[in-house]
């Protein structure tokens, strides 16, 4: 069976995790938390794992990748939009003063806060909505992260941005890359392109604006 220890050994250190911090994010949260009672034996294996309704537990090691390429910092606060079942933002909330997380499925914006409330983390809000909006209330945000593939970035939410800060998330075209935006200034971004990733697409009003 696949231990915590492994994960971070072989998945995380083992390829190009080298931020100590996320490192120490993901030592202390415990995955097997939010992983379902019929799965907790494969809470740490390197892979997505089944949540219910077609919906999944991100990757271990694309949860710590996201994390280092966005580098959040311990005083700025992030905007996740699309909390799934909690985990990534966990790791977040490990990272930053404060983790806003927005889930446009409302079971799973529940099941969201049970299991950051059963893993004793007491830094992140969760809110059920559609993210394509953001959260305007707690904008500005230093740092936003969708999981979820989008066919551009929402023009919402990079005015919710601090300018300095930065996006990062998977753009799907005919396929899926992530896109990382630096804010440059109030119009202006910086775009870097990275890895192909595979997530489950946007819902709400990404939908409605392809």
């Amino acid at each position: 069976m696949n231990t915590k220890e492994k994960m971070i050994e072989q998945h995380l250190m083992g390829r190009d995790i080298t931020d100590e911090r996320v490192l120490s994010a993901m030592q202390k949260v415990e995955r097997k938390v939010f992983v379902p009672n019929g799965l907790k034996y494969r809470a740490y294996e390197d892979s997505p794992l089944p949540i219910g309704h077609g919906q999944t537990i991100s990757q271990p090691y694309i949860v710590a990748y996201m994390a280092q390429i966005l580098e959040p910092q311990p005083h700025e606060k992030v905007l996740e939009v699309g909390s799934g079942c909690g985990y990534n933002a966990a790791v977040l909330a490990n990272l930053s003063a404060h983790v806003y997380s927005v889930e446009v499925i409302e079971w799973l914006a529940d099941l969201a806060k049970m299991n950051l409330r059963d893993a004793g983390i007491e830094n992140v809000s969760v809110k059920y909505g559609d993210g394509y909006h953001g959260w305007q209330e707690n904008a500005p945000f230093d740092k936003i992260m969708l999981t979820a593939a989008t066919p551009q970035i929402p023009e919402m939410l990079k005015e919710q941005l601090k300018i300095g800060g930065k996006i990062l998330a998977p753009v799907s075209n005919s396929y899926q890359k992530l896109i990382l935006l630096e804010k440059m200034g109030t119009n202006e971004f910086k775009e870097h392109n990275l890895i192909y990733v595979r997530f489950v697409p946007m819902t709400g009003e990404s939908q409605r604006k392809e």
